[in-house]
C-alpha cells in the first residue's frame, strides 16, 4: 500500500485508511507499507493490526532513527534507501493500492506502474480514490492516452473504485 505520511484535510481519507486496513484482514489479507506511525500510513496499519492481519513495514533508516517507525508492526525491515524500499515492497507484495497521498505516494505508485508497462510485473494496481482525490490524476492519465503517449490498456490495468470493499473485491476476484 502506498499512502500519505499526513492524515489530510477530509476525515473520509482517515476512514477509508481504517476501513481499508479492516476489510484486509477480514479477507485474511496482510498489509505491506512504508512502516511509519503517522498519518494515514499510520491509521491504516493500526487499523489492520487491530483486526487481526500480518502488518510489515519497510522503512528507510534515515525515517526510523527521527522515531516515525512503527513500533507495533508483525515485522519491520528498516533498509537504507528509498530505492531499497520500494523494491522490498515490490518483493513482498502480492498487488499494490494508492491511498490519498503527496509525492511520495505519486512516485511508488508511477514506479510499479512503469514496471508493469514494461512487463517487469503482471500485479494489480489500484487507485483507493476517496472523494475523488485522484480524479485529476486519472485525467492526466485520459490525456496521455488521447495524445498517444500512455496506452489504453496501461490505463484499464489501474483499477479504480472509492470504497475498500469492492477495490479488494476487483483486485483478487481471480485469486
Amino acid at each position: 500500500m502506498f499512502c500519505g505520511a499526513h492524515v489530510g484535510a477530509r476525515p473520509a481519507y482517515a476512514q477509508a485508511a481504517r476501513e481499508l486496513g479492516r476489510a484486509l484482514a477480514e479477507r485474511g489479507l496482510g498489509l505491506v507499507y512504508g512502516g511509519t506511525s503517522i498519518g494515514l500510513m499510520g491509521l491504516l496499519a493500526d487499523a489492520a493490526l487491530a483486526a487481526g492481519a500480518e502488518v510489515i513495514g519497510v522503512l528507510p533508516g534515515a525515517l526510523a532513527e527521527k522515531e516515525l517507525a512503527h513500533r507495533g508492526l508483525s515485522t519491520l525491515h528498516v533498509v537504507d534507501s528509498l530505492a531499497e524500499r520500494k523494491q522490498l515492497m515490490f518483493d513482498l507484495s502480492d498487488a499494490f493500492v494508492a491511498l490519498p497521498g503527496g509525492t511520495g505516494t505519486l512516485d511508488e505508485l508511477s514506479e510499479m506502474l512503469t514496471w508493469a508497462q514494461l512487463g517487469l510485473h503482471r500485479k494489480p494496481l489500484a487507485l483507493l480514490n476517496v472523494a475523488g482525490y485522484f480524479d485529476q490524476l486519472l485525467g492526466f492519465l485520459r490525456h496521455g492516452v488521447a495524445e498517444g503517449m500512455v496506452r489504453e490498456q496501461h490505463l484499464a490495468a489501474l483499477a479504480v473504485e472509492q470504497e475498500p470493499g469492492p477495490l479488494l473485491e476487483r483486485l483478487f476476484a481471480d485469486a
